[in-house]
């Protein structure tokens, strides 16, 4: 029998890892849509820079999330150089191992998108900005970008969605966001049933409202539709 006072306390208690959830939510996704743009662009390219995009987004789409974070978390710490590094006073910490992780990771799916949506772009707008006079990087800023955007919103809406439910990832390496604390709660309460019901209905909750900014922003662009 469902204890309703249970879920209620739950809930509360759950949400005391949000800020957490949407901190490695928000930093990850930023960081990885910066690399993204990079990857893509440099994927573009011809020679050894595409080369090295295919490979990375090969291995990081081709291998678990959860073994990329074991690796990080788990693996830099084997090598002395890095230990003894500016880096290892961040990547010592589990939570910027676990921004690491979720930052490469999206970065190699949200490049491919990027990617497709750089493809899209009509090749008569190009020529109409070089018609204009434009500088590369103006066509690039003004008209490129812009209609890219645009055309990867829908599919990168949907990774966004999915790296705050990859989030729950981070719990494995001791963070104590909303999946985290449900382990905790279990481990004192063994409701499990309850428990991750309340964090499936939180998750459900904010993966929502993220959809339907990202509706908002695509109505936005295309008041058409």
């Amino acid at each position: 029998m469902i204890d309703p006072a249970f879920l209620t306390d739950t809930i509360g208690q759950l949400l005391g890892g949000l800020p957490l959830t949407l901190s490695l939510s928000a930093i990850s996704i930023l960081a990885g849509g910066v690399l993204a743009l990079a990857l893509a662009l440099l994927r573009r390219s011809s020679g050894i820079g595409s080369l090295f995009v295919r490979a990375y987004v090969f291995v990081f789409r081709g291998s678990p999330l959860l073994v990329q974070i074991f690796l990080i978390y788990y693996g830099l710490s084997q090598f002395p150089a890095l230990r003894h590094s500016v880096l290892w006073p961040f990547l010592r910490q589990p939570y910027w191992c676990a921004v690491l992780a979720l930052a490469l990771n999206t970065a190699a799916y949200a490049s491919e998108i990027i990617r497709g949506g750089l493809i899209a772009v009509p090749s008569g707008m190009i020529e109409a900005g070089r018609a204009l006079g434009l500088s590369p990087f103006r066509l690039f800023r003004l008209i490129v970008l812009p209609l890219a955007v645009r055309q990867a919103l829908p599919a990168y809406g949907n990774e966004i969605v999915i790296m705050v439910k990859s989030t729950a990832l981070a719990s494995i390496i001791t963070l104590m966001e909303i999946t985290g604390i449900a382990h905790q709660i279990i481990g004192d309460t063994f409701r499990s049933f309850e428990v991750f019901l309340c964090a499936g209905a939180i998750y459900l909750a904010l993966n929502s409202l993220i959809a339907r900014g990202v509706w908002l922003i695509e109505r936005r662009l295309s008041p058409i539709v």
